[in-house]
């Protein structure tokens, strides 16, 4: 039985493709993004996420019920010795203020089909349905396959949410299952790509191109990011390569907000200190765009 890893399944999304959908994350990412919104995404494994704000400094349950002894109290709460850790999750359980969570679900086909279902009658009011994210989705290619075969034996609207790095057979295996996909496209310099987010941009571009080739509905999203790819000279080298594409013609600008920047600390991670840009700064960046004839979207 195929089995994968999910971390979250975000009901009535309105931002993740058309109509009102069901958002299904999955476990697991190549790319290490200095602003990733959802940083417990990027790990494949489950991972013991800690909330010190809601632990009571007085209570010491998960501490007694720990198998491997890999919790210890202290004056400032509880401190976790990862290489100890089991993640049975016996300690989540045991947490009465949920300060203590397992991030990421194991879950068959079948099992999460069930989730997706619940929510059909959206689907069909809104013309929506179920977009697949992450992490990278593609990551976890033969249970991908498995659930787009699912959702179109029940005519539900498929869209995948990737960052285009992947083997493009991945792209071959789920094309024909999949009615859009919404592509990140992060930054024109090489470089500066390799250095914020751990990979080069070359089979992103690459995979772009190929997928355009192929006729798939394709939305290009771009993440705005302070001295990183706000510049006026990226937004006209990405218009300059978008055009070169056939059937492109949709962009969504995504700034960037520090919405997900507590995560971090509860998995212990370490974060940029990134600002969000100032709205003119978006606007200009919007004109650029729309300058080449794209239709232009702030936000999701």
């Amino acid at each position: 039985m195929i089995k994968g890893i999910i971390f979250d399944v975000k009901k009535y999304a309105i931002h993740d493709g058309p109509g009102i959908r069901t958002t299904v994350f999955l476990k697991g990412c190549p790319l290490t993004c200095w602003w990733c919104h959802n940083p417990e995404g990027q790990s494949p494994k489950k991972e013991l996420f800690y909330n010190a704000k809601k632990c009571l400094e007085d209570c010491s349950d998960c501490v007694n019920v720990c198998p491997n002894q890999a919790i210890t109290q202290n004056n400032k709460g509880i401190s976790i010795d990862k290489s100890k850790c089991l993640l049975t999750g016996e300690c989540a359980q045991a947490c009465p203020t949920q300060a203590l969570k397992i991030i990421g679900q194991e879950i068959s086909v079948d099992e999460l089909m069930k989730e997706i279902e619940k929510d059909q009658i959206f689907y069909k009011n809104s013309n929506g349905g179920v977009t697949f994210s992450g992490g990278e989705p593609l990551m976890q290619i033969d249970f991908l396959d498995a659930v787009l075969k699912k959702c179109n034996l029940q005519d539900i609207h498929t869209v995948i949410d990737t960052c285009g790095y992947s083997p493009f057979e991945n792209f071959e295996k789920i094309m024909d299952k999949v009615n859009l996909f919404l592509y990140d496209l992060k930054m024109m310099d090489n470089e500066k790509h390799t250095k914020s987010t751990g990979v080069s941009n070359h089979l992103i571009l690459e995979n772009l191109k190929k997928l355009a080739k192929s006729g798939k509905k394709i939305y290009i999203r771009i993440p705005l990011i302070p001295d990183l790819n706000e510049s006026e000279e990226n937004a006209q080298k990405t218009a300059d390569f978008l055009r070169t594409l056939p059937g492109i013609n949709k962009i969504n600008l995504l700034p960037f907000h520090k919405a997900g920047a507590q995560k971090y600390s509860h998995l212990k991670k370490q974060v940029k200190n990134i600002q969000p840009l100032s709205e003119d700064k978006i606007k200009k960046l919007q004109k650029i765009y729309e300058g080449y004839d794209f239709s232009v979207k702030i936000g999701g």
